[in-house]
């Protein structure tokens, strides 16, 4: 499964907004990050569409998200920015071809079908068990406990 980097961009950008009291430009996440203000952009907006994060417009404005870091998951991320569709779509193929099944004896998923649904219910498990604060968590373990004390340093020098 390939997600896009459109998912990586927006869960960083949750992770620094869960650091911030006050809406963050997404110039200044874009900068923070070193990606393309207008790519991000339009991932911003999509996580506004599904409710993770609230827009704020005017000179003071910018995003935050709409509710705790700990409520809100990774699935509900990636779900924003790549959609709900599953990773595997089963087209039937074992009814094509010189050897095609019946449709009839068709009547449940073929195995293939029942271990991707599988995976992909794991795969839905394992991402709705962090949330963005579990992320910020790890980053700041994985830095020695400075990551976010820098990230919210930096968010206070924002310009205005």
């Amino acid at each position: 499964m390939k997600l896009s980097n459109g998912v990586e961009w927006a869960l960083h950008s949750c992770v620094t907004l869960s650091q911030s009291r006050d809406p963050v430009q997404a110039t200044r996440l874009a900068e923070l990050h070193g990606i393309p203000r207008a790519y991000l952009a339009k991932h911003l907006q999509a996580l506004s569409r599904a409710g993770i994060v609230h827009a704020t417009a005017g000179q003071v404005g910018g995003y935050t998200l709409t509710r705790p870091a700990a409520s809100v998951t990774l699935l509900e991320v990636v779900q924003a920015i790549d959609g709900t569709e599953p990773a595997y779509r089963c087209t039937e193929i074992r009814q094509r071809g010189p050897l095609a099944v019946p449709a009839e004896q068709c009547a449940r998923p073929c195995a293939i079908a029942r271990a991707m649904a599988t995976a992909q219910e794991a795969w839905h498990r394992a991402l709705d068990a962090v949330s963005i604060a579990d992320l910020a968590a790890g980053i700041d373990r994985d830095s020695d406990g400075t990551a976010m004390a820098d990230v919210r340093r930096w968010l206070a020098d924002s310009p205005r």
